[in-house]
């Protein structure tokens, strides 16, 4: 018996085409069916495990079953299982039993006719080892749905979309061959094929897939011509399902003899590791490979079929996606969020305009004050200057260069405050002040005025030089007279008189010095950014920016000397550069002196040292007493050792509950990368199962190793600090940005446990406190912590990196109960999820996590992502989960995310109903 009609993955469509009694191959006129039914002879032994209707069959249809097959152009899919002689009832186990053994997918629809009857036959023995199994708890079984083929063809991509796949790609592919082979007379070696295909930064790979390729084409030599590799090409662009399996079993399968072994595993894991900078999997590669085979070979034959590799590919789909994230899912695809384009120019420029000021008005009205200033006091000096006897000599030359000097005056003293740390940090935590303050922007602020300072100086000298000294020079001697008070009744013969003085030689110099400890700040020469020679290292990184910097102490000595020796200003009271900065000068030196004062008073001493893979270091020591900061916070670290004067910062990674202190050191410049080594000397082995590369660890009553000296100063306000009074907080760390992320996912725990805490205890005092108290004690809870959600995510180059906070993420999965973080790794040294490079590692991942809770990628029980985040989805994910709500964007990292992430929380705050307030910390 059997029925045909068209059918698809979730409907079918009646067809009227002919039924047809025979083969299953069908008749050879007939091209294609959708939907037959055929019987097969079954043991009676199994027959009785199948679940039957009340219906009275046949004795002769005791021993069979009816499988009715729906197929499509280019698969077969089983559509019901059930006795033969009409009845009704459909053992389900069995369905999914035939399906896991039936459904194979074919390139052509042809194709699936000649081969099914094979595929077939291998269902009575297939039904009579169910017999055996159903005993068991029921194994999971996944069939081939469209869902879960268009997962296993995304997670099994041999060509990416970049490198281009089928026949668009290969004109690419052409020309590189042509230009590889050019040598060769036309003849590719497989130690080239990397290159020619695009898979250049994965040769070992390459190589293997080329051997594969060779063995399914029958090629036995290392070269191939450019029809063979055209062949090559299409196989591995074919957008077919069984044909990528196929060739990914091929590569794993060396001996080509349709089994795979334990040890073949192995040798795949170990390729697709190294491929993918995965040192730490490489190294365990026969442990997971017997992990694979556990999975997959439950019999202990000894091998695995193309099958099995099938139902760990097609698995997917139904344990990674929860059901009760569908509605979110089709929210998520149904909402481009893509801005419209206003036809209208003038409702453009308002709308822009409008974002602008609500995402800048604390920046703004901060600049307008400041430019005010600037302008108000050029202005007073030029029409001061304007109405004095200078001006009939030296014009306008002279208001020009006597503004810009009021506005030097000004901005010397105004470029100090925002690097009064102390001060700033009692401001933001003690004052509202934040609210139309951006404190975050202190550095940006300090890097404007020192642009001003270099145009007022520009401005300044090369009004003195250029124009009103050469004007008094080639003066007249009747329009000279009214000068001679100023500069002697000799009148200067040349613009060396102006230099060789006390105000030219101190001008010269702070110049000069301004111009040193500004080129030196630069990006380029402070993040070590140009080629220079060997010579002139010493030129460039954090430490010649730090020591150019504090040439600063000359310039306000050189400043002030300069003010009192002026040409055109005789009374004391009038030469005012003095009383400008004396008050900025005198705050930040007593910041200064607190800080020294501080870190002698308040000694620590170093429990433990770790040196972790990525070049960190990580000192953990002793809590001052009454040292108390915020998640998010950073103090400054000195160690005698390397230098005695420098002190550099780093965020603290410990959480203010925690007895000690700790920082993570990434080695980026000369500074860091001495106190590594210092450290590393007293450092040995970890032992014990112990983390990291190098480490040494000190109780606080033994003697220990011998550690140098540290000093630390702090701490000090940081953006991340304010997280607490976000309802909902978006935490990005990349690569040792992560540090003040740490922190504040330890400190959202901790500040949860203890509000759950208080309120159980308001509950139990309640009736013996009164009302008022207890409303005092709710509003102070709600005003010092309001987070109720928190999303993390790290995103890191390396494998090693992970170890850095291992510990510490494990602690957090397993502190939060009730779910309040959700915590993301990103490793983008893996090729994208779908890449055939990073398939088995996929595989081997959901594994081992599924069967152990941990991570094969980081070694902790938070699940790694593979490649960058797509943050687009990260940011529509968040906005759809908490509407309405304001929701804290916190970045720590380098500077290359920051304009992105920032964008994202502009365009999301003005295309939804979530505001993103984004906060950063570059390094």
């Amino acid at each position: 018996m059997m029925r045909i009609d068209d059918n698809s993955d979730t409907e079918s469509v009646q067809s009227d085409k002919a039924s047809y009694s025979g083969p299953l191959a069908g008749p050879p006129n007939k091209k294609r069916s959708a939907r037959k039914s055929a019987r097969f002879n079954i043991p009676p032994e199994t027959s009785s495990q199948l679940k039957t209707s009340s219906v009275t069959r046949r004795d002769d249809d005791d021993a069979y079953v009816e499988i009715t097959l729906d197929i499509l152009d280019d698969s077969i899919a089983v559509h019901s299982v059930q006795a033969a002689g009409g009845a009704k009832g459909e053992d389900p186990e069995l369905a999914l039993l035939a399906k896991k053994t039936l459904e194979k997918k074919s390139s052509l629809g042809s194709s699936v006719f000649r081969s099914t009857s094979s595929r077939i036959k291998q269902v009575s023995q297939e039904l009579k080892r169910f017999a055996s199994l159903s005993r068991r708890p029921s194994a999971r079984h996944f069939d081939r749905t469209k869902s879960a083929v268009t997962h296993a063809l995304k997670g099994l991509k041999f060509i990416t979309t970049k490198a281009g796949g089928g026949a668009a790609g290969w004109p690419a592919v052409e020309k590189r061959f042509d230009e590889l082979t050019a040598p060769t007379n036309g003849h590719l070696h497989f130690s080239l094929f990397c290159e020619c295909i695009g898979m250049k930064d994965s040769k070992e790979f390459a190589g293997e897939l080329f051997h594969a390729l060779a063995r399914r084409h029958n090629i036995t030599g290392d070269s191939i011509d450019k029809a063979q590799l055209k062949a090559f090409w299409e196989q591995i662009s074919d957008q077919g399902f069984d044909s990528r399996l196929q060739t990914f079993f091929d590569m794993v399968d060396k001996n080509a003899d349709g089994r795979i072994t334990e040890e073949e595993v192995g040798e795949i894991i170990s390729l697709s590791a190294s491929a993918n900078k995965l040192s730490n999997i490489q190294k365990q590669a026969n442990e997971y490979a017997a992990l694979i085979m556990e999975e997959l070979d439950p019999d202990n034959v000894g091998y695995i079929m193309v099958q099995n590799l099938e139902t760990l590919l097609l698995q997917a789909p139904n344990q990674s996606v929860r059901v009760g994230d569908s509605r979110i899912l089709s929210q998520l695809l149904s909402q481009k969020l893509k801005p419209t384009q206003e036809n209208n120019p003038l409702r453009r420029w308002y709308q822009k305009t409008k974002y602008f000021i609500m995402d800048n008005w604390q920046r703004l009205w901060v600049m307008m004050l400041w430019l005010g200033i600037v302008a108000s006091l050029f202005t007073y000096k030029f029409v001061q200057y304007r109405h004095k006897a200078a001006y009939e000599v030296m014009g306008y030359c002279v208001c020009t260069a006597k503004g810009a000097a009021e506005t030097l005056k000004f901005n010397m003293a105004l470029i100090l405050l925002p690097v009064c740390r102390n001060t700033i940090t009692w401001l933001r935590n003690k004052t509202k002040l934040g609210i139309v303050v951006p404190f975050d922007d202190n550095l940006n602020f300090h890097k404007v005025i020192a642009v001003a300072i270099a145009v007022g100086v520009a401005l300044h000298a090369g009004a003195h030089l250029t124009c009103d000294f050469p004007r008094l020079i080639h003066a007249t001697e009747e329009a000279y007279e009214p000068m001679e008070p100023y500069f002697g009744e000799e009148q200067p013969s040349d613009i060396w008189w102006f230099l060789k003085g006390v105000e030219g030689v101190t001008g010269i110099i702070i110049v000069v010095l301004m111009a040193i400890a500004f080129t030196l700040a630069t990006p380029w020469f402070r993040r070590n950014k140009l080629n220079l020679p060997v010579t002139l290292k010493k030129l460039s990184g954090f430490n010649a920016f730090w020591y150019s910097h504090h040439l600063f102490v000359i310039v306000y000595v050189l400043l002030i000397v300069h003010g009192i020796y002026l040409y055109l200003t005789k009374e004391w009271y009038n030469k005012t550069t003095w009383m400008y900065i004396a008050v900025p000068v005198a705050l930040y030196a007593c910041e200064r002196l607190i800080r020294a004062f501080r870190s002698t008073i308040k000694p620590v001493k170093i429990l433990k040292v770790a040196v972790y893979p990525g070049n960190v270091l990580t000192l953990h020591m002793t809590k001052p007493q009454g040292f108390k900061y915020r998640s998010g916070q950073y103090m400054f670290v000195n160690c005698s050792a390397v230098s005695p004067f420098e002190w550099h910062p780093f965020s603290i990674t410990s959480a203010p509950g925690d007895d000690y202190l700790s920082v993570h050191i990434r080695t980026l410049g000369d500074w860091t990368r001495q106190l590594k080594t210092v450290f590393s000397e007293v450092c040995l082995p970890p032992t014990g199962g112990k983390s990291g590369l190098l480490r040494a660890d000190c109780s606080q009553e033994g003697d220990g190793p011998n550690f140098p000296k540290i000093l630390i100063d702090g701490p000090y306000g940081a953006p991340a600090q304010d997280y607490k009074k976000y309802d909902v907080v978006l935490l990005v760390g990349l690569g040792i940005g992560a540090t003040p992320m740490i922190s504040i996912v330890k400190d959202i725990i901790s500040n949860m446990k203890a509000k759950d805490q208080e309120t159980e205890d308001i509950q139990i005092t309640v009736e013996t406190t009164p009302d008022h108290d207890n409303g005092n004690r709710k509003k102070k809870n709600k005003k010092t912590f309001k987070t109720k959600r928190a999303y993390y995510y790290w995103v890191t180059r390396e494998q090693g990196s992970f170890e850095w906070f291992k510990g510490i993420m494990n602690e957090v999965a397993e502190m939060d109960e009730k779910g309040v973080i959700e915590l993301h790794n990103y490793c983008t040294s893996v090729f994208e999820e779908g890449d055939a490079r990073s398939a088995l590692i996929t595989m081997l991942q959901s594994l081992h996590h599924a069967k152990n809770g941990v991570d094969v990628v980081s070694g902790t029980r938070v699940k790694s992502h593979f490649a960058k985040p797509n943050w687009r989805q990260v940011f529509k994910k968040i906005a759809i989960q908490h509407p309405d709500s304001r929701v804290g964007v916190f970045y720590c990292g380098a500077p290359a995310l920051t304009k992105d992430l920032r964008q994202l929380a502009l365009d999301f705050s003005h295309k939804t109903t979530t505001k993103f307030d984004f906060h950063k910390e570059n390094f």
